[in-house]
């Protein structure tokens, strides 16, 4: 490959509520067996990136805990290798990252280090699957400055929360705006791009030079018309997790036998395995439509809703419509529905749990590791 990977996992997010109180966005879990950040590093290695530098800053302990060896994503190798990077005091700089180019700016030794003429940057907080090699491929076929990966969403699809572009015939982009109150277009930037890595550098620096921090912002909006900047779409399935209902609606997905397959399909989604034992399901327990992960006990009825690992399900429940995170402990005769439960929780016994027509973040104090 002729590139090197940069993944940015290391922003703060509000619109996630309780979720993203102690950990990454990067470090959510998703379907029940991976985390979000697997499905950029998975990308990078199938498509046979063999450097990659992940970018943390914000509640990066859980994140940096999925990390801690590169052989799940199978960059375990003498040549290239997975690298953390977080924000470092030095002589000359005391800053945490003040925006994304700001991340790369100081870390700019990893881009004059490398040999690599490109570079792929990528979100950690979106779940798809790309070959990147397609994307550089177009990138030179158009001698492209910079290529935007984008998506076109449903046209009642709320945009506010991205990068809206606009394109000619020739699929250059001519209009870049970035979270638009009122959008022109359901055309979205993914945060996925392509650029040379020399050129990459010195626009970094320019940045630095005049006090800007947004890749966005100061690099793909302010050189729009001066650089030849490209979009290549996406077709297949993408979605953005950096909201509660995004996130929510992203794991129902996981329900239909479509997305299940297109996921589980060649090239694979690498994570971190837990040996943990199966699944197990005591006399009285009813599942129906629903991803159930290793660890659990289930003795009640669940439908139509994702458990991630080692969650007790206790006796005369009901889950319908929700997710419940890992290590969650639900006692008897508790109903929920339309909620999504935070890890390791202690919903205690003849709860009532719902979201009504929304979406609800139960966020319980776990008792049990209480001294």
């Amino acid at each position: 490959m002729k590139a090197i990977g940069m993944i940015l996992a290391g922003g703060q997010n509000n619109r996630m509520q309780e979720l993203s109180s102690k950990r990454a966005v990067a470090a959510m879990p998703v379907a029940g067996s991976y985390r979000c950040v697997d499905f950029a590093l998975s990308n990078m290695t199938n498509s046979h990136i063999n450097t990659v530098a992940v970018l943390t800053q914000y509640n990066a302990r859980s994140l940096h805990e999925h990390l801690n060896s590169s052989k799940w994503w199978n960059f375990g190798r003498k040549q290239g290798g997975l690298y953390i990077f977080t924000p470092t005091v030095t002589e000359n700089n005391s800053w945490w990252y003040r925006g994304t180019a700001d991340a790369m700016y100081q870390n700019i030794d990893f881009l004059r280090r490398s040999h690599e003429p490109y570079v792929i940057i990528a979100t950690g907080d979106c779940v798809y699957k790309l070959d990147y090699n397609k994307v550089l491929d177009y990138h030179i076929s158009k001698k492209a400055d910079i290529t935007v990966v984008y998506k076109k969403l449903p046209k009642d699809a709320d945009v506010s929360r991205f990068g809206v572009l606009r394109m000619n015939e020739d699929s250059r982009v001519t209009e870049f705006e970035e979270k638009p109150m009122v959008a022109l277009s359901n055309t979205v930037s993914t945060g996925i791009y392509v650029i040379r890595r020399r050129q990459l550098i010195e626009m970094l620096e320019l940045c630095a030079h005049e006090g800007r921090h947004d890749f966005v912002v100061d690099i793909l909006i302010r050189y729009k018309n001066m650089k030849r900047i490209y979009g290549y779409e996406l077709t297949d399935y993408w979605n953005n997790i950096s909201t509660v209902d995004a996130y929510y609606k992203t794991n129902m997905d996981f329900l239909q036998p479509e997305v299940r397959h297109y996921f589980g399909q060649d090239p694979q989604i690498f994570s971190k395995i837990a040996d943990l034992p199966p699944a197990k399901y005591n006399g009285g327990s009813k599942v129906h439509n629903s991803l159930i992960s290793s660890g659990c006990i289930i003795n009640s009825t669940v439908d139509n809703s994702v458990l991630f690992k080692k969650v007790f399900v206790g006796k005369n429940c009901t889950i319908k419509n929700s997710i419940i995170l890992n290590d969650v402990y639900i006692g008897d005769n508790t109903h929920i529905e339309n909620c999504i439960v935070e890890s390791r929780g202690t919903l205690g016994s003849n709860a009532y749990f719902s979201g009504g027509d929304g979406v609800k973040v139960v966020y319980e104090r776990n008792d049990r590791y209480v001294i």
